[in-house]
């Protein structure tokens, strides 16, 4: 038997803790034994002290048994049960993509998101932007239809990974969220509790990133994988951009037009093509769905050609609650905001900085997004049309298009949109530009 308080000490003193000590520690947390205070000091002994691969390893393996963990192996599923994760950005999208990508390849996705927080939009409130999909089915319901369909999206049950849920609303509050050790525990424990063999993460980079420097964006993932593949899960990471929105257009039903015109053929811009692929190859391989990465973009090129990752999609949607044509029809399921106001760039010249965040930050202004977890969000709301990088703009031609509930707000995000842009008038690009993909940790 452990003293609560003798495991923080031990922590506070930079002592290693023990397996077992990790695991009583973490129980504790779910079946409300160790108080609000205990957890809050626990996490600033962490913060201060870090946890060595060990520690991370059972922090996370316990936090994953503090709760139900999904078994496949009854389902006699054909394939291997993979998924990605994205520490989040602006105008990312890539999970409305590679899910029914890799499903049309002979993976299983269950994917199991969050809803967006700050400036990161969310996978889950992109599809809750469709009228009648569920977020939150039944288990039975969620892994009949990953069997069926290949795969699924939707958001955390309460059953899954309950101590790392209390764990993360503490450290929300007690300035200890930016911690290493328990954001691999944290994004870990949930994945591990969907049954997944295979996990690529996405970690991204720059002005609209999470981590704040390039630095810890490699520290992080690095974590990942080794925590990762210590735990019994194959695991790889790559490092992606976000200095500028990741599609051109970020708000949640808006984006989920830009992942029909994606997987339909209509429009695939570069930049998240480019991500895309690079994810959903990492998880063909991982899986052994793909020998190396070129067989896996050549797979993955048929099923978007062919309208098989499309079909995927349409019957995951359908399987859900959703509508059975959306993708005939997205306007009459998807909300669309009443006013449309340009932002008009105010000199011609070259796009050469660009504040990704700022760009989450307007969307979230306009109601698209939340400041508090229990915000209510417009899903029409958001920005197309959005300028990258290194693009040349004449004086007047739109910047972004906002899409907005009134004008009010609408004028208020023109102007945070226009503040967020540094256009350089002499027509050159004063920087390089980004790498879509900044290097594989595996």
């Amino acid at each position: 038997m452990f003293l609560t308080q003798e495991i923080i000490r031990k922590k506070r003193d930079k002592q290693a803790l023990s397996r077992a000590e990790i695991s009583q520690f973490i129980q504790g947390i779910a079946d409300g034994s160790v108080s609000e205070g205990q957890v809050a000091a626990f996490a600033m002994a962490v913060f201060f002290n870090d946890m060595s691969l060990d520690e991370r390893v059972a922090m996370t393996l316990a936090q994953r048994d503090s709760g139900q963990v999904l078994a496949w192996q009854a389902l006699n599923l054909p394939g291997p049960v993979i998924d990605k994760h994205s520490t989040g950005g602006v105008g990312d999208l890539t999970s409305l993509l590679l899910g029914p990508m890799v499903a049309a390849c002979g993976g299983f996705v269950p994917m199991i998101s969050g809803r967006g927080l700050g400036h990161t939009g969310g996978t889950l409130d992109k599809l809750a932007s469709i009228t009648g999909y569920n977020v939150f089915p039944e288990t039975d319901h969620f892994q009949r239809v990953v069997r069926e369909v290949g795969v699924a999206i939707i958001g955390q049950t309460a059953q899954l990974a309950p101590a790392d849920k209390r764990i993360y609303a503490i450290r929300d509050v007690t300035a200890t969220v930016e911690s290493v050790a328990m954001i691999t525990a944290s994004i870990l424990s949930k994945k591990l509790a969907a049954g997944l063999t295979g996990l690529v993460m996405d970690v991204k980079v720059g002005s609209g990133a999470f981590m704040p420097t390039y630095d810890k964006s490699v520290e992080l993932a690095q974590s990942i994988v080794q925590v990762g593949n210590g735990a019994g899960m194959k695991t790889s990471a790559v490092l992606t951009d976000m200095n500028q929105s990741l599609a051109p257009c970020a708000g949640n039903a808006l984006e989920v037009y830009c992942a029909i015109d994606y997987l339909t053929g209509r429009s695939r811009p570069q930049r998240l093509h480019e991500v895309t692929l690079a994810l959903a190859a990492g998880m063909l391989v991982i899986g052994g769905l793909a020998q190396d990465d070129a067989q896996a973009r050549i797979k993955l090129n048929q099923v978007l050609d062919s309208g098989a990752a499309a079909a995927c999609f349409a019957k995951m949607v359908a399987a859900l609650g959703g509508p059975a044509d959306l993708l005939e029809a997205p306007e009459r399921h998807l909300a669309r905001a009443p006013l449309t106001l340009a932002v008009a760039a105010p000199e011609s010249g070259v796009v050469e900085q660009l504040d990704c965040r700022a760009l989450g930050l307007a969307v979230v202004g306009l109601g698209g997004g939340r400041r508090r977890p229990d915000d209510e969000i417009d899903y029409g709301v958001g920005l197309t049309e959005i300028a990258e990088l290194g693009q040349r703009v004449e004086a007047g031609q739109p910047l972004a298009l906002v899409h907005a509930r009134d004008a009010q707000s609408a004028q208020r995000a023109v102007e945070e949109v226009l503040n967020a842009y540094t256009v350089n008038s002499t027509g050159l690009m004063g920087s390089k530009l980004p790498p879509s993909v900044y290097r594989v940790v595996d």
